[in-house]
């Protein structure tokens, strides 16, 4: 028996408050029921006072003992690893990872405890040489000095590991982390870690990118819940070079209309691209072109191709994917797609070719959209949204993809119920433009989002306008009813195009800008951010491109305004990691106590719109979306880019979620609301949702500091 091994811990770690509150956090840390075994065989009065540990790789007790009493220490603590086991295998990474590894884990760890507010590791400790995992209780990680990024508290709770950045630089913490209440924790040295790193890819994958390495298996797991069984071959990542199985079908630009169309009739094919001698491409000629020639009697079948083809058609590359193409093919309502590299053809894509893939579905929504005939059959037509989305999200489309589909068929809606009022009501006389705001100008639009627009016309006077607008907001209201017919649902705070506050001339929306930002009060900017998400959906331009340019110099040079901005962004913060699951928030919910659930949309989504948007109007960037003005904010060197994408990932990843959700209440018959239930969804759902929200808090810091609020 090889003597004793002596533990190096402070007696101060087991201050218990009582013996019975020690002897419950015991058994709670050990795993659960008969976990106490190793305590009440130990006859020391230290142990019983509460200091309870071991060492996996001895299994050892801290003192001698009788054999009977050691074999009982070895079983117990035989235990423990089986229970520290099965604990761990509930959370991130250490799902994913081998039994075997796990196993090496709790044999080279060893379990600590730390009272409320006792320090665990600190800056001036050093070079940090233990890695922890939280096994019961609540740890903060605070930045003392906060000068080299915004000082947000790390919260960690059961499963989570610490610390990382500290341990793979060789260096000491940065943070100071401490037991926010009693904690009991796996502490391993450092050169352990090093060797699961080594030996482990997912705990390795883990250690170097955070909960990053984890968004991964999370899309996979929503993606499952739509679809139990996808084959490869059915994924819209698929690249277009993997769909290209025949040869493309081609003829000179010479080449006579009879013998293109004699061509395709042979191969049996929809359309013909004209290249030339070099293969690059000239044109394409369809089926759909060759109509047009029938019923027009001046067509001159044996004339050259070159004269009735589709000059410069939209192409993509190889490397683009189904969804690329069938994006495409929905936005410009049209059937065939060719595939170009280094200017050169490779093959054509056509709506056919997705449609064996079941991929069509976007193509056909958007076309039924565009030819419907009345406000009630586009009600119907818009009644199948749900479950293409539903399908795509299965195929594998991400937060970003489906977002821009529904906002693209929400596009095409405005689009076509603007063409049938006005066929009914007949054509005003007026050159107008409608404008989307908010979430639709972002192209962040999800199954439920209800309208923002404006209309804009070109007026040179205030006499005119009125002029303008007095015949404009009739038909306005019209097209706001038939939008909330449709499902696109009336906005609560009145910003439709139907208010005469929104449906002004050119020159009065620069003056709308004006006032806004130059003598606008906090509780007018409450409802007012959206209006600098803009963009034409349908109609005139009427000057649009020069009110969104003067919109964007008047608030970004404006820092009074931004600062005030800012400052209302703040208002609104994460959630506490308290309410993100864990022992105490499913005490509250199932006692019924507490907040049980999360706005996705307002404490979540709305914190990354927000603040990027002030980031994104200080800088001058004109791209409307969340996700097109962090990845500006990165590239242009305003934000860190291994952090804008950071913030890209966790917003797309609450996207996602959100999406989901609205999913299984469809699924389930329910009526579509934004707020979770957080103590509901898995461990590894908890851990990145709460990765994400610690994103959004950064970000908000950023903001803090950069207009020092």
């Amino acid at each position: 028996m090889p003597a004793p091994v002596k533990t190096t811990m402070s007696s101060a770690m087991f201050d218990f408050p009582g013996k019975n509150a020690k002897r419950r956090l015991c058994r709670k840390a050990f795993g659960g029921m008969g976990r106490g075994t190793m305590l009440r065989s130990c006859p020391r009065p230290a142990c019983r006072a509460g200091q309870p540990t071991f060492s996996g790789s001895d299994r050892l007790m801290t003192h001698p003992q009788t054999p009977s009493l050691q074999k009982a220490g070895q079983q117990a603590v035989a235990q423990n690893i089986q229970a520290l086991a099965g604990f761990l295998k509930h959370y991130p990474p250490f799902d994913a990872m081998e039994q075997a590894h796990v196993l090496f884990l709790l044999e080279r760890s060893r379990l600590v405890f730390f009272a409320a507010g006792q320090p665990i590791i600190t800056p001036a400790d050093g070079k940090v040489r233990f890695w922890y995992v939280v096994r019961q209780g609540h740890v903060q990680g605070l930045r003392g000095d906060g000068r080299e990024e915004p000082d947000v508290p790390l919260n960690l709770l059961p499963g989570d590991g610490f610390p990382f950045a500290a341990i793979i630089g060789e260096r000491a913490s940065r943070r100071t982390y401490t037991a926010v209440e009693d904690t009991f924790c796996l502490q391993l040295p450092v050169p352990d870690f090093a060797r699961l790193a080594e030996t482990s890819e997912a705990f390795g994958q883990y250690a170097m990118r955070g909960v990053s390495s984890l968004l991964g298996r999370i899309g996979n797991r929503l993606q499952a819940s739509a679809a139990q069984t996808l084959s490869e071959s059915e994924s819209l990542a698929t690249p277009l070079a993997e769909m290209l199985t025949r040869e493309p079908i081609t003829c000179t630009p010479e080449a006579s209309v009879r013998e293109a169309v004699r061509r395709m009739h042979d191969k049996r094919a929809g359309s013909i691209a004209v290249v030339d001698a070099q293969q690059r491409l000239a044109g394409i000629f369809t089926l759909r072109d060759l109509r047009g020639l029938v019923i027009d009697p001046q067509a001159n079948l044996d004339g050259p191709i070159e004269q009735v083809m589709t000059r410069k058609p939209y192409h993509l590359p190889p490397t683009a994917t189904a969804f690329d193409a069938t994006e495409l093919m929905a936005q410009h309502h049209f059937a065939h797609v060719c595939i170009v590299e280094d200017g050169r053809l490779r093959g054509v894509i056509s709506e056919r070719d997705l449609f064996a893939l079941q991929r069509v579905d976007l193509v056909h929504q958007a076309r039924a959209i565009r030819s419907a005939q009345s406000v009630e059959a586009m009600t119907a037509i818009r009644g199948e949204i749900p479950k293409l989305v539903a399908k795509m999200l299965a195929h594998g489309a991400s937060a970003e993809q489906l977002l821009r589909i529904v906002t693209q068929l929400n596009d095409h809606t405005v689009a076509r119920v603007i063409e049938l009022v006005l066929a009914e009501r007949g054509d005003p006389g007026i050159a107008f433009g409608w404008i989307a705001f908010g979430s639709e100008a972002r192209g962040e639009q999800t199954l439920l989002s209800d309208q923002d627009n404006g209309i804009i016309f070109r007026a040179s006077d205030v006499e005119e306008a009125r002029a303008c607008q007095a015949r404009l907001l009739p038909l306005a209201h019209a097209i706001n009813t038939a939008l909330d017919a449709c499902g696109m649902s009336w906005c609560t705070g009145n910003v439709m195009a139907s208010n005469p506050d929104l449906c002004l001339a050119d020159f009065q929306w620069k003056a709308f800008y004006n006032r806004m930002v130059l003598s606008g009060s906090p509780q007018d900017l409450l409802h007012s951010t959206i209006y600098f998400d803009q963009r034409l959906v349908w109609g005139d331009d009427a000057g649009l491109a020069e009110v969104q340019a003067h919109a964007l110099q008047t608030a970004g040079q404006d820092e009074a305004f931004l600062r005030l901005m800012a400052a209302q962004a703040l208002d609104r913060s994460p959630p506490a990691a308290s309410q993100l699951g864990g022992l105490r928030h499913r005490l509250k919910h199932a006692l019924g106590g507490g907040e049980q659930t999360i706005d996705l949309k307002t404490q979540a989504l709305a914190l990354f719109v927000d603040a990027v948007r002030i980031l994104a109007l200080g800088h001058g960037i004109r791209a409307a979306s969340t996700v097109e003005r962090l990845r500006s904010l990165g590239q242009q060197g305003h934000l860190p880019e291994v952090r804008a994408q950071t913030y890209e990932e966790a917003f797309n990843y609450l996207q996602q979620l959100r999406l989901h959700h609205h999913q299984q209440q469809l699924q389930a018959g329910q009526a579509l609301d934004n707020r979770i239930d957080a103590s509901a969804l898995n461990p590894l759902e908890q851990r990145v949702l709460r990765g994400a929200l610690a994103e959004a808090e950064r970000l908000q810091s950023t903001l803090r500091l950069k207009y020092r609020l």
